[in-house]
């Protein structure tokens, strides 16, 4: 199951934003500017989620979480999504969108509709990067985890993004031919491939992205596809912060 690998919402007091304050553990839940939103579809779908932004910082880029498989226990709150939202306002000034596909539950409510397998599902991605459009919110990234990236790679190629993160990519739904559509869209994809996925591993996966000539393929040692553990973690907020933010994170480790 992907959907947490920890405790839920438990939030640390402590946290900070800012050099000299405690550092993050597991469940660090650092300030922010955080409320429910809504998305909605072109095909009349209410979809629900949230919006962690800086608490008192301009904006530095945006991501837009896309979750793991709902139907193996993946929604918005799987734990490295649901970290990167605790912790990256904070420290990187970046604003976290996360928000539950179509048939999709968790504690923040259930999205309308029902899965489809990732082909409706694009309808999501255009609605998620729709209420990005429309809040003005900056320089959007994808972030797709497992079946996240196929929809990042399936449905993501929208002209708005300033490219995609993708963690655990199996490959499963999206072809040779969106890797192709990919490489001709010249938008950055950095490729997070853990050492012992369970799905596609860093030489297979060097392989398939050979295909996109931008792609940036980096194998993570010792980290496997449901990146357990704080030390995975932190190498998936690091490489985050790395691509993404314009400036140099807060220290407060």
């Amino acid at each position: 199951m992907i959907g947490g690998t920890d405790a839920m919402d438990a939030a640390t007091p402590g946290g900070a934003a800012r050099i000299g304050f405690a550092p993050t553990r597991a469940l660090t839940v650092l300030p922010a500017r955080r409320s429910d939103i809504e998305l909605h579809t072109a095909d009349g779908l209410t979809l629900v989620g949230e919006l962690a932004l800086p608490l008192d910082r301009p904006i530095a880029a945006t991501l837009v979480t896309l979750h793991p498989l709902p139907t193996h226990g993946g929604y918005m709150d799987s734990h490295v999504l649901r970290k990167a939202a605790w912790r990256l306002p904070a420290i990187a000034d970046l604003a976290v969108l996360r928000f539950n596909t179509r048939g999709t539950s968790s504690p923040r409510g259930t999205s309308g509709g029902t899965f489809d397998g990732g082909r409706a599902e694009g309808l999501d991605v255009a609605a998620a990067l729709a209420f990005v459009a429309e809040r003005t919110l900056p320089r959007p990234w994808l972030v797709g985890w497992s079946f996240g990236t196929e929809l990042a790679l399936m449905h993501g190629r929208d002209p708005s993004i300033e490219g995609a993160i993708l963690l655990s990519p199996p490959l499963h739904r999206a072809t040779d031919a969106d890797l192709a559509a990919w490489d001709a869209f010249g938008k950055p994809l950095v490729v997070l491939v853990p050492e012992n996925d369970d799905y596609l591993r860093p030489a297979q996966a060097r392989e398939r992205f050979a295909a996109v000539r931008q792609a940036e393929v980096i194998a993570v040692e010792g980290a496997g596809h449901l990146w357990v553990g704080e030390i995975a973690v932190r190498r998936v907020i690091d490489e985050i912060i790395r691509h993404v933010s314009p400036h140099p994170a807060k220290e407060i480790r």
